[in-house]
C-alpha cells in the first residue's frame, strides 16, 4: 500500500463523518420496527443510546429467545498483555502464532482492535454470535480473561499476506470509493486507508485479514446469520451498519474486496 500523507489523513477523517451520518440515516431507515418492545432491547454489549428502551420493565426484561450478552467491558481498564500471552497458548492451535493464522478459514487476531474482540468474546460466551467451535471456548472465559486476551492481540503485529491479482484493483476501488449506485459506502471511513479500522470505537482492523473469512462474514452479515436472536442486527454495537451494507454487496464486489484487504500493510 502507498504511504498516506497527514493531509490524506485529514480527508480521510471528514469523508469517514460525511459518510457514516449518511450511513446512519440508511440503516435506520432499512431497519424495520420491531413488533414489542422486549424484541428492540438490544444485547448488553451495545451502547444504550443506540436502542433506547420503552420504558423501566421492557430495559430490564431480555429479549424473547435472544441470549443475553454480558456488557462489553473496557478491555484496557485491567487487561494485561503479559496474562494474555499466557492465556492465548490455547489460541494458537487455530489462531497461529501471535495471532496471524494460517488456515484461511479462521481470522488473524494480531493487531485486532480489542475492543472489537472483546465484545466478539463476550457474544461468542453468550451465544449471541453462534459458531460451535468459539462458543464453547468463551463459555468459559472470565471477564478478566476476555480483557487480557484482547489487548494481547491488538499488541500483536499482523503478518502481510497476498491478494488475489485477478481481483484486488476491483476490490481496492470499492474500499475507497464505495459504490454509490447502491448506495454502498467506502470502506476506508469506518475501517481507515490502511485497514487498522477504528480501535477506540470498535471498527475492525482488515489488514492482512484471511479473505476466506472476510466472504464469509460479509455473507452471513448479507443473510442474517451473523448473529442471532430476536433482533440481530443490534446484538453488536456496528452490527446495523454492517447488516445494511452487506445486503447491497454482490458477491463478486465481497469477493474482490474480501481479496483487496487480504494483501493490505
Amino acid at each position: 500500500m502507498p504511504q498516506t500523507s497527514t493531509a490524506a489523513h485529514t480527508a480521510w477523517r471528514v469523508l469517514a463523518g460525511v459518510l457514516l451520518s449518511g450511513l446512519a440515516a440508511a440503516a435506520a431507515a432499512d431497519t424495520p420496527p420491531a413488533t414489542t418492545p422486549a424484541a428492540t432491547t438490544p444485547m448488553a454489549s451495545a451502547p444504550a443510546a443506540d436502542a433506547p428502551a420503552a420504558n423501566a420493565s421492557a430495559a430490564n426484561a431480555p429479549a424473547a429467545n435472544a441470549p443475553a450478552a454480558p456488557a462489553t467491558l473496557d478491555p484496557f481498564a485491567s487487561g494485561k498483555v503479559a496474562d494474555g500471552a499466557t492465556k492465548a497458548a490455547v489460541c494458537a492451535s487455530c489462531h497461529g502464532p501471535n495471532g496471524n493464522s494460517i488456515n484461511p478459514e479462521w481470522p488473524r487476531l494480531a493487531g485486532q482492535s480489542a475492543v472489537y474482540i472483546a465484545e466478539q468474546l463476550h457474544l461468542f460466551k453468550s451465544g449471541a454470535r453462534p459458531n460451535p467451535v468459539m462458543m464453547p471456548m468463551a463459555s468459559g472465559l472470565s471477564d478478566q480473561d476476555i480483557s487480557d486476551l484482547a489487548v494481547y492481540f491488538e499488541a500483536q503485529t499482523p503478518a502481510g499476506l497476498e491478494a488475489d491479482p485477478s481481483y484486488w484493483q476491483a476490490g481496492e476501488a470499492l474500499y475507497v470509493r464505495g459504490d454509490s449506485a447502491h448506495e454502498v459506502p467506502a470502506c476506508v471511513a469506518c475501517h481507515g486507508p490502511v485497514g487498522r479500522g477504528n480501535l477506540a470505537a470498535g471498527y475492525p482492523a482488515l489488514r492482512a485479514q484471511q479473505s476466506v473469512y472476510v466472504v464469509k462474514q460479509l455473507t452471513d452479515y448479507a443473510s442474517g446469520a451473523r448473529y442471532t436472536g430476536t433482533n440481530p442486527a443490534q446484538a453488536s454495537r456496528n452490527g446495523v451498519m454492517m447488516f445494511t451494507i452487506a445486503k447491497r454487496l454482490s458477491p463478486e464486489q465481497i469477493r474482490d474486496v474480501a481479496s483487496f484487504v487480504q494483501g493490505m500493510r
